[in-house]
């Protein structure tokens, strides 16, 4: 059955949440497609997800890619693909449950049914909507926001938010070859540029959950990227044109 609509799940060692994510996607009552991205994971986590996709062949997809090549690489492979293959809205969202799959419809339905071109879900909308992060994580989130904010003039409350729906118009107009960053920054990059192009960007509240099986991805160099990046982001949009929403 086709869809216009593919969940893309980076995985790297997430053999602890792989099956369960992809079945709370596939239980909704919306019809999507996953697209994950495999980075060779040690751990079996590829293994889980072909055996699965005996079971939805087809509506579970899978690219292996030789090794952890960052965020950012994962997520621009999955947005090709999904132009290629021609979905209209395509989704960002991680393997942990710290982005909840009931939350899909609703970004699917600012985007589908209310007009925007991108669809965040914020945990900073309205108020802060986190539960079981570690107060260091929430205020090093919360101020790194309202430093992107304050630096670039992005209308959105959640900057660094990796919870997304993209009309397919948005990537194919930003130039994926030119976004540079890998890491928490190309979360940042991504929605600069959508704003840049002229997209309009919604913010849908949802709550951030920590994860509870696994191992976090996050560290300090991570941030560091972020930080710099944002005043290079901010420098190089005053030399350089960006293609415009048609």
């Amino acid at each position: 059955m086709k869809s216009d609509s593919i969940v893309i799940i980076p995985t790297y060692n997430e053999k602890e949440n792989i099956e369960n994510i992809i079945r709370a996607v596939f239980t909704l009552e919306k019809y999507f497609h996953i697209l994950i991205i495999e980075d060779n994971s040690p751990d079996g986590t590829a293994d889980i997800v072909r055996r699965m996709q005996q079971e939805f062949p087809d509506r579970l997809f899978m690219v292996e890619r030789k090794g952890k090549l960052g965020l950012g690489t994962a997520y621009i492979a999955g947005f090709k693909w999904a132009i290629e293959h021609q979905y209209d809205y395509v989704f960002e969202m991680d393997a942990d449950f710290s982005h909840a799959p009931d939350d899909l419809p609703r970004l699917y339905d600012k985007c589908a049914n209310e007009g925007y071109d991108v669809a965040i879900g914020s945990r900073y909308v309205s108020g802060v909507n986190v539960v079981n992060w570690p107060m260091g994580r929430v205020l090093m989130s919360y101020f790194a926001s309202k430093y992107v904010r304050f630096v670039t003039g992005l209308p959105i409350h959640d900057t660094t938010a990796g919870f997304k729906c993209y009309r397919r118009q948005v990537l194919e107009t930003i130039e994926l070859e030119k976004i540079k960053f890998k890491g928490y920054a190309f979360q940042i990059e991504m929605k600069f540029t959508a704003y840049q192009c002229g997209f309009q960007i919604a913010e849908v509240p949802v709550i951030f959950v920590n994860r509870e099986l696994g191992t976090s991805k996050m560290n300090s160099s991570i941030f560091g990227e972020a930080f710099w990046g944002v005043m290079q982001l901010k420098w190089d949009s005053w030399f350089r044109k960006y293609p415009q929403k048609k």
